[in-house]
């Protein structure tokens, strides 16, 4: 029997689909599709309705590759409604052939090295340790609101609630958050 994910973001999350775990607590659900831990971080997105556009500017960037190596990788997922939020013709802007290498440093600041969770991200935080590096050099920021929601801040200090927590991938983790996020 599936039971929603309990979370401060339960609202956000749910407006993307049911968010639920299986009977052995192994498969998430997201955007209406399984993600199973034992799958890549890109076999589990191509398949979430909710990340169809974070898909296709990673396959732009030439980054597929790179996101199915071994990592760990923690991910920072923007859903559709979050790339729909840019000004307009942002996307297709960045989509284009002469602008990858802005597309690849926009992706990469969303993806930081090594595997961090829920807990370990609350956890250092807590400690008053609030910052990453990022796999293209730049610094995300991490604060709680509340006891079961963290809010991540861009270099510019834009804000992104991750809206679903710890759907774990064999070569890392991926959290949803409803913003993108833009290096300076």
């Amino acid at each position: 029997m599936n039971s929603f994910l309990k979370t401060a973001g339960f609202v956000l999350a749910f407006a993307l689909g049911a968010i639920t775990l299986n009977a052995q607590g192994n498969t998430v659900m997201v955007g209406g599709e399984a993600m199973f831990p034992m799958k890549t971080i890109v076999a589990n997105a191509i398949n979430s309705k909710a990340h169809t556009t974070l898909v296709a500017a990673v396959k732009a960037a030439g980054l597929v590759e790179t996101l199915q190596g071994a990592g760990p990788f923690t991910v920072f997922a923007p859903v559709n409604d979050a790339f729909e939020n840019l000004p307009a013709g942002t996307v297709d802007n960045l989509l284009k052939p002469e602008n990858k290498a802005t597309l690849v440093k926009v992706l990469t600041y969303h993806v930081v090295p090594g595997k961090y969770d829920f807990k370990a991200i609350s956890k250092m935080v807590k400690k008053g340790q609030n910052t990453l590096k990022t796999a293209s050099g730049g610094t995300l920021t991490f604060m709680m609101n509340g006891a079961r929601n963290i809010v991540v801040k861009d270099e510019n200090g834009n804000t992104s609630n991750i809206n679903t927590y710890d759907v774990f991938q064999s070569n890392g983790v991926i959290h949803s958050i409803d913003a993108v996020l833009l290096p300076k």
